[in-house]
């Protein structure tokens, strides 16, 4: 698990083919890599990879098929930047959100516009995910936990303070540029749940829509 508060930005120093997946080698001076070990999780723009090696300022991972085909990681070569954290740990500060490194969809930029000090985006996404997004909610977008300011139709906005433009690649962001998006893991369960065959007596759970509008959960 991950909190979407990234520790460092890198870049793609190799992209290889390996029988139809792909050996992902990442070049960072600032993540530090004191307590990474073989196996250990890190998101890269939002995607959990497993170190297979790693040295003072890089690290490798394995990419499958379906990772790159369900992420940006299509779209991705050498020299592009991305966001890195290391998976949390358990005594940690939770600083955004519960982030599970899983990609639900991929949305493009479609405006960037001055806002005061901050930068105000407009992001599109598809159409299957826009159920999960909720004006004042979480979401992830390559691997960094933001706030929607608001959801109208396919596009939610988000503004991005100035720390937050310096310390990800949010500043490469333009118009049409491709991000990994996760949407907020309690919505996706809570669909889940909710959607749960009415047929199905194997749990009696007492979890329905009208208690969760009750408890100020629904609208």
């Amino acid at each position: 698990m991950f909190t979407g508060i990234i520790e460092a930005t890198g870049k793609i120093a190799s992209i290889k083919s390996s029988q139809g997946d792909s050996l992902l080698q990442i070049n960072s001076s600032e993540l530090d890599m004191a307590d990474v070990t073989l196996g250990d999780s890190i998101a890269v723009n939002g995607v959990c990879l497993t170190v297979i090696d790693f040295a003072d300022t890089t690290f490798t991972a394995d990419v499958s098929a379906e990772t790159i085909s369900r992420s940006c990681f299509q779209h991705y070569k050498v020299g592009t930047a991305v966001n890195l954290e290391k998976a949390m740990q358990a005594n940690g500060r939770l600083g955004g959100h519960m982030v599970s490194g899983h990609v639900d969809g991929i949305g493009e930029v479609i405006a960037r516009t001055q806002d005061a000090r901050s930068w105000r985006f407009h992001i599109k996404v598809p159409k299957e995910i826009v159920h999960y997004i909720a004006e004042k909610g979480s979401i992830t977008v390559d691997g960094i936990s933001l706030t929607v300011n608001s959801i109208v139709d396919q596009v939610f906005d988000v503004n991005i303070v100035p720390h937050t433009i310096a310390s990800t690649n949010m500043g490469t962001f333009e118009v049409g540029t491709k991000v990994n998006l996760e949407v907020d893991l309690i919505a996706r369960y809570l669909e889940r749940l909710l959607n749960k065959d009415s047929s199905d007596t194997s749990n009696d759970s007492t979890l329905t829509k009208e208690m969760l509008i009750e408890n100020g959960f629904a609208k």
